[in-house]
């Protein structure tokens, strides 16, 4: 049976969160930090059998005392990250490939992703052992505009042709590794490749959606924090299953990101 391995990157900085002295990863929420809560969900996860990280290198000693401190038993090794978020990818995957058969299943996630469901894990492996790989991904609720300039309106997608990617998007590390190598053969800064899903459609590969979840939002500025802790505060109201006891999420002011 393949060995499934989530891959969780941890490279960020905190600049759109206005704050200096930590990387937006590491804020807390009730005393966790958020990428605890982005491992939780896979260290939970019955199918996953080992977690690598990759941080950015002065916050890897940190990092390695919460793992620790929080019990993310399922974490392998933490690498450094490289100079963009594809390369950090890149470079998470070389270190995967030394250690794991080519059909290993990773599953590619960030570490201000805070909240999948179990459900979204397992629809991503599902798929990548059927289809080769899996993008999560929901339904555009609001009309998509197309602006060359960012002024004037060139083109509206129909919207029920339209989705949003999310993360993981998964793969198995062969083949998203071998895509990679192709790509940095004429691209090596990455330039205009936002995610694997886009390296993948600029190669021509086909690449297969599953639904995942509302609330699975990507934590980049303020508004996303306060955001993320409604999302859990309604978690907890609705099913005290779905989240630790303690996670109600500690209001922070405008004064913390000054």
């Amino acid at each position: 049976m393949e060995k499934k391995i989530a891959i969780v990157f941890a490279g960020g900085s905190g600049t759109r969160m206005r704050i200096q002295d930590m990387p937006k990863q590491f804020l807390e929420i009730n005393g966790k930090p958020i990428i605890i809560y982005a491992l939780e969900n896979f260290q939970n996860h019955e199918e996953i059998d080992e977690i690598y990280i990759a941080c950015i290198e002065s916050w890897i000693e940190h990092l390695e005392c919460i793992v620790k401190e929080f019990n993310i038993s399922k974490v392998k090794c933490i690498i450094p990250g490289g100079n963009s978020g594809q390369e950090t990818i890149y470079l998470a995957l070389k270190e995967v490939r030394k250690n794991n058969p080519e059909d290993t299943i990773v599953l590619l996630h960030d570490g201000v992703r805070p909240y999948i469901t179990p459900e979204v894990i397992s629809e991503n492996i599902k798929s990548v052992i059927e289809n080769g790989n899996a993008i999560s991904t929901t339904a555009a609720t609001e009309t998509i505009l197309l602006s060359k300039d960012g002024v004037n309106v060139d083109g509206v997608p129909i919207r029920k042709e339209m989705f949003i990617g999310q993360a993981p998007q998964s793969f198995r590390v062969g083949d998203i590794l071998s895509a990679h190598e192709e790509i940095r053969k004429t691209n090596p800064t990455y330039e205009n490749v936002s995610d694997s899903c886009t390296l993948y459609n600029m190669l021509g590969r086909k690449v297969f959606m599953v639904n995942g979840n509302k609330g699975n939002l990507k934590v980049t500025d303020p508004i996303d924090y306060h955001i993320l802790c409604g999302i859990i505060e309604y978690l907890e109201s609705e099913n005290k299953d779905m989240v630790p006891k303690d996670a109600y999420a500690r209001r922070r002011t405008k004064k913390d990101y000054e």
